[in-house]
Formats: structure tokens, sequence, C-alpha cells
């Protein structure tokens, strides 16, 4: 897991770059993606749609914020949840198959963190966020990363870092 540091500098405007390269790619490849979001409660649902012509690329979004959700939307085990935590690798895999499984998407990228500013405990302290990119019937990747800053911060990074590792999975060039 690695820590990343707050930069100054970090804007919407990278995060819109990122959605329509990642939109481009896509598009170019004939293929659909679908999110599943905890922690960024939307938020890379919303920079996606936000680019026009998201249509032909992206199928939909599910929010998953409560472990019921998780089960329920996506299909996450009770067994993982309860075992590795709704912040874990194990669980964001389990959303990134869960969105796969009931989306038409072949692509798709799960989020579930601690964004603070409470919530993270010694194992998982506050900035703990796990992704899970998945590539129909080809590749499913994961990784914990550890965002320091405030609740905005943390959740921002997560979006871009989210769309970046949809770029690496696609092997489309990244920002």
């Amino acid at each position: 897991m690695g820590v990343i540091n707050a930069k100054s500098g970090d804007n919407e405007n990278v995060i819109t770059h990122l959605a329509a390269k990642v939109g481009e790619c896509l598009r170019q490849k004939g293929l659909f993606l679908a999110s599943a979001e905890s922690c960024t409660g939307g938020w890379l649902g919303q920079s996606v749609t936000a680019i026009a012509g998201s249509s032909a690329w992206y199928e939909r979004g599910f929010i998953t914020y409560s472990n019921s959700s998780k089960n329920e939307l996506l299909n996450v085990s009770l067994v993982t949840l309860e075992k590795y935590g709704a912040v874990s690798e194990e669980t964001a895999q389990g959303m990134a198959l869960g969105a796969q499984k009931n989306s038409r998407a072949q692509v798709t990228v799960a989020i579930t963190g601690i964004a603070g500013p409470d919530g993270g405990s010694q194992v998982k302290p506050v900035g703990t966020v796990c992704f899970a990119w998945m590539l129909k019937d080809v590749t499913l990747t994961s990784e914990t990363c550890r965002f320091n800053g405030d609740r905005e911060y943390v959740r921002r990074q997560s979006v871009i870092k989210a769309l970046n590792g949809i770029l690496s999975l696609l092997s489309c060039s990244k920002v």
C-alpha cells in the first residue's frame, strides 16, 4: 500500500481530462464501463457523465455505501464483508465482479474506503482506499492506497486513481 500525500494544484480539470480520456479509449475499443462506488458516493459516475457523449461508453453506476447495499446490489458475499471488512481489496474485487454481473459493461471499476474524518483504525487509517478494475473474461486487479489529506482530497484522489487504473487496464496512456 502506497501513501499518497496532498499536492497543491489538484483540481477538477484533472478529473475532467481523465474522464474524457477514459471515454475516448472505451469508445475506440467499443467497450462499456460500469462503476461501483462506496466512499466516493458517485463522484466517478458524475465525472464520466459530465463528458458529452458518455452514453456511448458508460453503461451504469452503483453507489453502495452500506454493507447491505454491497451485498444486495453487487452480490458481495456477507462472509467477505465480515471477514475482510468493507474496506478491503477482497470487497473491492467483489464489487467489480458484481458490477459486471449486474450490467452489460465489459469494464468495471470499484472504489471502497475511509474518507474520514472519522472511521479509521490503526490497521485501516483514514485515507485507506481499495480499488478493483475488471476487464471481462481477461483480468481482475486490485490495489490499496492511503491518501493523506482531508475528506474531499481523499475522495478526489480516489476518483483520479480509479480513472488512471481504467486507462492502465485498457493499455491506454495515462495522464
